[in-house]
Order: C-alpha cells, then structure tokens, then sequence
C-alpha cells in the first residue's frame, strides 16, 4: 500500500512540474513575440536617430550655418517590379556646401490603367552620412496617388548638418548617394476613393500632377 501511495504521489509531483514547465515555455515565447514586434518600431526610432543603415533625419528649418566644404549628392531611383511606374531623379548630381540648403526633384509616371498608391523608401549611402542628410520637406513624408498615364514632379529639400565637419569618421567623404524605391502601398482605398472622383475635381486637388 504505501508503494502505492508513494509511487501516485511521485506521478502528480511530475505531472505538476511538467505543467509548471509547459507555462514557463509558453511565457517566453509570447514575450519573445511581444519583443519582436516591439522591435520594429524601437528599430525605426533607434535608426532615426543615429542614422544607422544610411536612415536620413527629419529637421524643422534650416542649417544654422554653411561651411566651405563641398559635397557632391547623388541621386538614385528604383521602382519594385509590383508598382508599373516609372521613376527617375530629374538632376542626376548636385554640388552643395555643408549646411546649403537645396531643393531636387524627382518624377514619377503611372504607366497602368489603373489609379495607384505608391509609397516611397530611401536610404543614403555611405551609410555614416544618413546621421547628418537632413531632409526639411520629402515627398516620402506621404504616400503618393497617381491616376491612369498621370506624372508628377516630386521635390525633396534637404541640407547636409554642419556637425558632419566635426565628425572624424566623414573625413574624405566627397559623395553621398540619396536613394530611393518606389512600392505598391499595401492600402489602395485612397487610389479608389480618386478614381471614382470626376477629373476635373482631381486634378485641382492633384497637387502638381500632370496628364
């Protein structure tokens, strides 16, 4: 009888450890997910802020001041096979002095019959630089709307941060690529609410898009 006894309470004493087991596993995989997708916007942020992976900033105004320096901008467009438009920068270079603020354009065209949401990405290159291109207003900022055979003129204004000079790791830099690729945006409702407007009433309100 106490074999018994003992071999049962062994058994619930098991049962109870490999439940005890089960959840603990079962917590670290729902932090671990948790932590990944916390991950994503943690990563964005981390990458504005230090310009990891060529990420450009975001500024409010101008530079403080203009250097002597002298770097020359390079510009560069990509277009994901899903999105049929064209996409091209209008300059190809741009001389500018470190803290000149200057205003570049690209065009793009909706070569579909179909009105398209596109949105953009960018990066610069070498990637030390995206902690000082500046961008003070970018197309990029929203999501782009072009109707059937529609083109429009994109502008991008930017300076590159005097406190680049102060960095010992931009010595010898002379070129910086700003490169951007043009995707299909997942959400195509606004492409939808356009297409059923009359053309007149878009074209008002297409903000420099052209036919």
């Amino acid at each position: 009888m106490t074999d018994r006894r003992d071999e049962g309470l062994e058994v619930r004493v098991r049962r109870t450890r490999n439940l005890r087991t089960v959840g603990v596993l079962a917590s670290v995989v729902v932090g671990m997910v948790g932590m990944a997708y916390a991950s994503v916007p943690l990563y964005e942020i981390f990458c504005r802020v230090t310009g990891f992976g060529g990420t450009t900033q975001v500024a409010t105004g101008e530079a403080d001041r203009v250097l002597d320096r002298v770097v020359t901008v390079r510009f560069d467009a990509n277009v994901n096979p899903e999105l049929p438009w064209t996409f091209r920068p209008v300059q190809q270079t741009m001389r500018l002095k470190v803290g000149e603020t200057k205003l570049a354009f690209y065009e793009a065209i909706n070569n579909s019959n179909e009105t398209v949401v596109g949105t953009a990405a960018f990066n610069v290159t070498p990637d030390k630089a995206g902690l000082y291109f500046d961008k003070i207003d970018c197309f990029c900022f929203t999501e782009q709307v072009l109707r059937p055979g529609e083109s429009v003129d994109m502008p991008v204004s930017f300076y590159l941060d005097p406190a680049l000079a102060d960095d010992r790791k931009m010595d010898g830099v002379t070129t910086i690529t700003l490169s951007y690729t043009f995707f299909r945006a997942q959400d195509q409702s606004k492409a939808r609410q356009i297409a059923e407007l009359p053309a007149t009433a878009d074209k008002a309100g297409a903000g420099g898009a052209k036919q």
